[in-house]
């Protein structure tokens, strides 16, 4: 975890807004596939890029999305306490730039989330990329958030590692 800021960077609402645009630009990119691709449909951008309407009632890499229905509300509760605990971080190291963005962009990943599993069920997916017939698992603009936030705070550990040195 990193340690507590005092530095003079953004505040608490800077990076609750940097999560409300993540959750605004995820619901809608969600809204136009849903109106624009049946489930399943798909349509070629470029020689390894498809967009394709997908619902993944699992988690990541469709982890458990042929159980029987319990996992869309553990995977909810599971973003819920996970962005209570994101607020509280933020909360605490709102000075620290790298950190603050990285945990803004895991928080604003984690409610697009949440927000399609209460809404439907499932997740949306639909960012479709593939390589010499191998395609890897659809994701949507909340889970590219989340990646980028966790590339983020492992950048944010490893520099805080180095300057303790």
């Amino acid at each position: 975890m990193a340690r507590r800021g005092t530095g003079t960077g953004p505040g608490l609402p800077h990076w609750l807004a940097l999560a409300l645009l993540i959750v605004i630009a995820d619901q809608f990119t969600k809204v136009l596939v849903l109106g624009s691709f049946a489930l399943g449909e798909g349509r070629v951008v470029t020689d390894f890029f498809n967009l394709v309407r997908v619902h993944n009632a699992g988690a990541a890499f469709s982890f458990l999305a042929g159980a029987s229905g319990w996992q869309r509300w553990f995977f909810t509760g599971l973003g819920l306490v996970a962005a209570a605990v994101i607020v509280w971080m933020l909360k605490q190291h709102a000075g620290q730039r790298l950190f603050g963005f990285a945990m803004a962009c895991i928080l604003g990943g984690a409610i697009g989330n949440v927000i399609d599993r209460l809404l439907y069920g499932y997740v949306v997916d639909f960012l479709d990329f593939h390589w010499a017939g191998m395609h890897f698992p659809a994701f949507n603009v909340a889970d590219s958030a989340i990646t980028v936030g966790a590339i983020g705070l492992l950048l944010d550990e490893l520099l805080r590692v180095r300057r303790a040195r």
